[in-house]
């Protein structure tokens, strides 16, 4: 259906001590040897998914740090695919707007079922008739990192939980 659209979530370039934080169980979900690392993995991973002519939605929490436009010049503009913001609770829109086609708060991609946030979107929120229709909508959304989304129709594609890899549409549709 849609081959060539991609979604990431909470990537936190440049994040140091994202390295130290702990899950819900106690353990390290990023388990990497230092910043570069994480953030060349998961650059590496991007390239590795998303074509130039790909479209791919990032579900907000982008990058951390000092530097922030030479760094999203030097490296984060140079990764493939049409790039498009869902803000997330550490994005300043103000450093990242060069480096986005859009910037928006969802995505509302009903007419395949989905809502893109950042956060999970309450679930009377997703049963709004008059704003998806009737068919069910599976949210899609990041924030949690490798804590379990809450029960119903979501799904976390934040980097903790999805291999440090950008996801196809297709493919989580399928799911």
């Amino acid at each position: 259906m849609m081959p060539n659209v991609w979604v990431i979530s909470d990537t936190h370039f440049n994040h140091a001590a994202i390295l130290t934080f702990k899950d819900y169980a106690g353990k390290p979900p990023r388990v990497f040897d230092s910043v570069d690392h994480m953030n060349e993995c998961m650059m590496d991973n991007w390239v590795d998914c998303v074509a130039p002519n790909d479209t791919i939605f990032h579900l907000g929490d982008v990058l951390f740090g000092v530097d922030k436009v030479e760094w999203l010049e030097n490296n984060f503009a140079k990764l493939p695919g049409k790039k498009h913001l869902i803000l997330g609770n550490h994005d300043n829109p103000k450093f990242l707007a060069p480096f986005f086609k859009s910037i928006s708060l969802w995505k509302d991609m009903s007419d395949v079922g989905l809502l893109l946030s950042h956060t999970p979107q309450h679930e009377s929120t997703l049963a709004e008739s008059h704003r998806f229709g009737t068919g069910p909508i599976l949210n899609v959304h990041g924030h949690i990192h490798s804590n379990p989304s809450p029960e119903g129709p979501y799904k976390c594609v934040c980097v903790e939980q999805t291999d440090f890899k950008p996801v196809n549409l297709d493919e989580l549709i399928a799911t």
